[in-house]
């Protein structure tokens, strides 16, 4: 038995929360731990609360969960702190996708990289940066945070250097696209061995093994002829056929990273599919959270009549958590791919980056292999992104507008639609929008109004994006409950895409 307190900040997200308990309680030693959680909604908390500890009576165990909106307070002795906040909401999060828009930048999720996950970014460092204090001042000593919020690598960027808090950034993108690669060459997912390295959602599968033989060169061939993929995985098929390796995140995530393939309105829906939001949407992600957060907000009550998550092993998630603190406590060796400081990992990226690699967990620690150089193209790639996240960073940990600035026009899809003066304009309104999220920039929003209120002003469009798709009512998800469910409490919303090819 082990015996540790673990808090969930941001645990009133449903999506995460109880999927991640679920996989912590699934360990035998781990049936008397203390859980914490903590959330500004008071209400989502208490759903969320009220149905995880439901789900843990009903597996016989006799945990309490601590449920608090005072953050301090849950902190105090935890040993692991998982995060999963998202700053600002969905209201934020719609003027991250809203605002570009109206200058030509078409985002599918908008959350790690482009207009929106540098402003979300700007959001969240702020925000983490008080979490890091917390933690430092109320938390057990070399407590580990467990970060799951994006902009992934951003946030654990800053909590690494400026938080003093030792980080790990985790994320479900190498699992999926590992079974996308096993599906593709018709084997079993655990008889595909992998190497993926990079950034996080710019991991590319280096290396790619079926009992010893060497399938990286034939997965073209192989994705170009699967009746799904073909249609579904169009950018990163063409990435994979230009730069030689196939990457971690899904088509529309990563259309929106590069300057390719969303800038011609008239053409980004020659590179998309409109069967799931994961594969390219405009504003798809924003679009699957709202209906997420309605439906559960209304269908809660029917929630705590269905049945109980059942703790056991074969209903373990891949979210890594869970198996990091296990592999910690236990001495069992896990193996998982992990946001990390770089620190020479991969030695022609930035030893100050945050990049995504393969790592070992057991009793003495987190292990990070040697991965060596990735190869020149995808390396090229993720250099590009990452000096938009240094620049990010450092604009929001100092409020410095210049270096935001400068981050967005360093953007690859951003500065291949705007130019400079647009870029300026946009940003001057995503300042002012985000205002009560932002303390760091309140200076820089003074003038920023000034000059949307001044004039003269660049004209914008009332522009709905290429492939925009209308908000479910609550009414149209009762038609299919249990897709609605399933959307609603999966941290990993791309799933329903996996399950819908594995039923073909």
């Amino acid at each position: 038995m082990s015996t540790f307190k673990i808090t969930f900040i941001g645990a009133g997200s449903i999506g995460f929360t109880r999927g991640l308990l679920r996989d912590l309680l699934s360990v035998p030693e781990f049936d008397a731990i203390e859980v914490a959680f903590t959330d500004i909604n008071e209400q989502n908390l208490k759903m969320v609360t009220s149905l995880c500890q439901r789900d843990i009576e009903e597996n016989g165990l006799a945990i309490r969960i601590q449920s608090t909106t005072d953050r301090r307070e849950a902190l105090k002795g935890a040993k692991y702190v998982i995060c999963t906040i998202r700053v600002g909401g969905l209201e934020a999060f719609a003027s991250d996708i809203d605002i570009p828009l109206k200058y030509g930048v078409d985002q599918c999720v908008g959350d790690t990289l482009c207009a929106g996950g540098i402003m979300y970014g700007q959001r969240g460092i702020a925000e983490m940066l008080n979490i890091c204090k917390d933690i430092r001042a109320h938390a057990a000593q070399d407590a580990l945070l467990l970060n799951y919020a994006n902009p992934m690598a951003m946030l654990t960027w800053a909590c690494n250097k400026y938080g003093g808090v030792r980080t790990i950034g985790l994320c479900h993108g190498v699992q999926g696209g590992h079974w996308q690669i096993a599906e593709a060459f018709g084997l079993k997912q655990e008889a595909v061995d992998i190497i993926c390295a990079g950034i996080n959602h710019q991991t590319w599968y280096v290396s790619i093994k079926h009992e010893g033989e060497d399938l990286t060169g034939k997965l073209l061939e192989a994705f170009e002829n699967h009746p799904d993929f073909s249609r579904t995985e169009k950018v990163r098929i063409d990435m994979l056929r230009r730069f030689g390796y196939y990457s971690t995140e899904s088509n529309g995530h990563l259309s929106e990273y590069v300057p390719w393939y969303r800038k011609r309105p008239q053409e980004i829906g020659d590179w998309i599919d409109l069967g799931s939001w994961i594969n390219g949407e405009t504003g798809g992600y924003l679009r699957v959270c709202t209906e997420g957060r309605n439906w559960f907000e209304t269908d809660f009550p029917n929630w705590m009549k269905d049945p109980a998550m059942t703790y056991e092993e074969a209903n373990r998630s891949h979210e890594h958590g869970s198996y990091i603190i296990e592999g910690l406590e236990t001495g069992r060796l896990y193996r998982g791919h992990f946001n990390v400081v770089n620190a020479g990992v991969i030695s022609n990226l930035p030893a100050d980056a945050i990049i995504e690699a393969p790592g070992y967990v057991d009793r003495n620690g987190i292990s990070m292999p040697i991965v060596g150089e990735l190869p020149l193209g995808p390396a090229a790639v993720c250099s590009v992104s990452i000096s938009v996240q240094r620049l990010a960073v450092e604009a929001a940990v100092r409020g410095d507008d210049q270096l935001l600035r400068q981050a967005l026009m360093m953007d690859p899809l951003v500065g291949a639609v705007c130019n400079p003066k647009e870029i300026w304009q946009m940003v001057d309104e995503m300042l002012v929008a985000g205002e009560k999220w932002l303390p760091q920039y309140g200076e820089a929003i003074a003038a920023a109004k000034q000059r949307l209120n001044d004039g003269p002003l660049l004209p914008t469009r009332d522009y709905k994006g290429a492939a925009r798709l209308a908000v479910k009512s609550v009414e149209e998800m009762q038609r299919d409950r249990d897709a609605a469910n399933r959307n609603a409490g999966e941290s990993d919303k791309g799933k329903e895409r996996a399950k819908a090819v594995q039923t073909d």
